[in-house]
């Protein structure tokens, strides 16, 4: 560990942040199979599952962002992406019940994708990050 506070506070909350981080990738890579699932013919309980670990993953962010803000007052001048609030949810949620089909089906997946995109490279950011700062 490094003598400076900022820098061993900084490591703490990246220690903190890349389990959930990881977490929440594993919900989503359980939610993009459930779609896949949903565009084969899935139904209202494949929805049900796929939107469980939806929440699970955007609660999950929700927690890391308040981390990431922390870290962002923690390190000042590094720059670190503002919100990874999931943007899956809301209206997004009601047409994939309402028109469950293979379009709505299709464009949940392409959400979950992304979504599943950006998890991963904020937990490659971390990783980065945190070798940067132990070799500070």
């Amino acid at each position: 560990m490094t003598n400076n506070p900022q820098i061993s506070e900084a490591l703490s909350l990246i220690d903190r942040l890349i389990p959930l981080v990881e977490e929440a990738e594993d919900k989503l890579k359980s939610a993009r199979n459930w779609s896949v699932l949903d565009m084969l013919g899935g139904g209202l309980i494949t929805d049900l599952i796929k939107h469980h670990k939806l929440n699970g993953a955007a609660n999950l962010m929700n927690e890391a962002n308040m981390l990431l803000q922390r870290l962002q007052q923690v390190l000042g001048s590094v720059s670190i992406p503002p919100d990874y609030r999931m943007t899956i949810g809301g209206f997004l949620t009601f047409a994939d019940f309402l028109f469950d089909g293979i379009f709505a089906d299709a464009y949940m997946a392409s959400k979950i994708f992304s979504s599943l995109d950006e998890v991963r490279r904020l937990k490659e950011k971390l990783q980065i990050l945190k070798n940067q700062l132990r070799n500070f």
